[in-house]
């Protein structure tokens, strides 16, 4: 039997937040869409458990139904701290964003 996510996660997201972990909201260029955008922690608590070569949280590009639809990358829950934002496995790092326990951060990834 063949299962069809085409559709996973791009309606409404849960953002788990409180204490020391935020969320992130990227608005990402359209032509971005199915592009993953990873986040390295380069200053703060995420930074102080960070060892490199371990595993970085990165989310997909998507769509955003709505009028009119957004194209987003959203990082549900990060550790407080500044990331360096760049698109997997290793484009250079485009935007880097500060994200504060509790609250949702939202920043614009620059037009190439």
């Amino acid at each position: 039997m063949t299962e069809d996510h085409s559709h996973a996660g791009q309606g409404p997201v849960l953002l788990d937040i409180g204490g020391d972990i935020g969320a992130l909201i990227l608005t990402m260029p359209a032509a971005l869409i199915g592009a993953e955008v990873e986040a390295r922690p380069i200053a703060g608590a995420a930074f102080d458990g960070y060892h490199p070569g371990s595993h970085l949280p990165h989310v997909a590009v998507l769509a955003r139904p709505g009028s009119p639809v957004r194209h987003t990358a959203v990082f549900a829950e990060l550790q407080g701290g500044e990331y360096e934002l760049y698109l997997r496995p290793d484009q250079p790092v485009r935007l880097t964003a500060v994200v504060r326990g509790g609250e949702v951060s939202t920043a614009t990834w620059p037009e190439s």
